[in-house]
């Protein structure tokens, strides 16, 4: 048994070797599977021509995968806090990858939605369990910067969608499709490099087999925790309200057809405040390891809310870009600390399955976002500028409240990782 290296030690170079793999195999996950999402928002009309359908029908296509995100992270969860992480993360990679191969043969409408509907179910399994898998692993140290890196893979992803997307004249839709589902070729990498979490072992090991709460029904579990579910759930809403709140209207409704930007200044802006996101979600990910997690995510959503009148009345492409560029990268600063503070919380038994459960409940509440902003925009003479700014205040403010306020009530720490 190889001895655990006294505080301030880097422990033995193997292990660093193993954190290292995981973290690489997890953001990659992360990164394709939102490219892989992304793909199909960036091509809406092309599909919607190809099936002989509205744009509108065609829009059931992202709702569908969003509604079926949480129930992926209950089964993916569930599954990997059963039989481990390693081998529920590859069968997500290969799932979503599969489905988004079949996606660009379907015969017809009905087909592509139920399989969007599919894609959803490993969309919301990958990340669960990629984030248990990673902080279960590496040094309790690395998990802030881990955790940032982690949650960057989503803005990565769009950004390699929208990289992607200028393949689309001699690709097609369908193309495009086939190239993303080349994702699943990652599942090498897991095979090759990445190892079982050595909490997951150790907890199979202590109890004979498969840990005991992870064979009780899950709302049995939940019952035990019902105060940090709600406080999880409800945290997690406000941060996709956030996060939707700053993005889904934010290029084609506010840029293109209220400020009338022209096709490249989109473009710039849009490449600008997704790299300043990644960012943000690095340096607030590290910064939690200083002052904590729950003062982080408080910090960083704090300071998005002076942003707000500079990023959405501004009216020239250089000071929106600015706004954008600098609300992005508390808004995923914030984001960036997420995985790290949701398995910390997170009964050790389900830890697979708590944060991504918590994380897609929330998304799902959140997913009105758009129509809750074109509400209150057509409330107020079709401007865009107020509700945005209301929506993503409201939604900054609540979550440096609950993170400040109650936070501190279910904080734990990470029991069983590796010291």
């Amino acid at each position: 048994m190889t001895p655990t290296p006294p505080p301030g030690t880097a422990p033995p170079s193997r292990s660093l070797s193993d954190a290292r793999h995981i973290i690489a195999a997890c953001f990659l996950g992360w990164t394709l599977d939102a490219c892989d999402f992304f793909i199909v928002l960036f091509t809406l009309d092309n599909v919607a021509r190809s099936f002989s359908t509205s744009l509108e029908a065609i829009l059931l296509a992202p709702t569908l995968t969003l509604i079926s995100r949480p129930i992926g992270a209950y089964l993916f969860g569930r599954a990997a806090d059963r039989h481990g992480r390693r081998p529920v993360l590859m069968a997500t990679i290969v799932t979503y990858s599969l489905i988004e191969l079949l996606s660009a043969f379907a015969p017809n409408l009905t087909v592509f939605l139920a399989l969007r509907l599919l894609f959803g179910v490993a969309l919301g399994g990958e990340w669960g369990v990629g984030t248990s898998l990673t902080m279960e692993t590496v040094p309790p140290h690395w998990r802030g910067m881990a955790s940032g890196l982690l949650q960057a893979g989503y803005p990565a992803g769009y950004l390699l969608a929208s990289l992607m997307f200028l393949l689309l004249p001699a690709l097609g839709w369908q193309g495009l499709f086939i190239l993303g589902a080349s994702t699943g070729l990652s599942v090498v990498y897991v095979a090759l490099y990445v190892k079982e979490s050595p909490v997951w072992l150790a907890r199979r090991q202590g109890a004979g087999a498969v840990p005991d709460a992870a064979r009780r029904p899950m709302l049995a579990t939940l019952r035990r925790y019902r105060g940090l579910a709600v406080y999880a759930v409800c945290l997690m809403a406000a941060f996709n309200f956030f996060s939707h709140g700053s993005q889904d209207l934010f290029p084609k409704i506010f840029l293109a057809l209220q400020r009338h930007l022209p096709h490249p200044a989109i473009t710039a802006i849009v490449v600008a405040y997704t790299i300043a996101a990644i960012a943000g979600g690095l340096c607030f990910g590290a910064l939690s390891e200083r002052i904590g997690r729950a003062r982080t995510i408080a910090l960083a959503a704090t300071l998005a809310l002076p942003l707000l009148p500079l990023w959405a009345l501004s009216t020239t492409p250089l000071w929106i870009g600015v706004g954008a560029v600098l609300i992005q990268f508390c808004i995923q600063g914030a984001w960036g600390v997420v995985p790290a503070y949701l398995n910390e919380l997170s009964p050790p038994d389900i830890r697979a399955t708590f944060p991504g459960v918590a994380y897609q409940c929330g998304n799902l509440i959140a997913a009105s976002t758009g129509l809750i902003q074109n509400r209150i925009a057509l409330g107020m003479g079709g401007d865009l500028s107020p509700a945005l700014m209301i929506v993503v205040g409201c939604a900054g403010g609540a979550i440096a409240l609950l993170a400040t306020l109650a936070g501190p009530r279910f904080h734990a720490h990470l029991a069983g990782a590796p010291d």
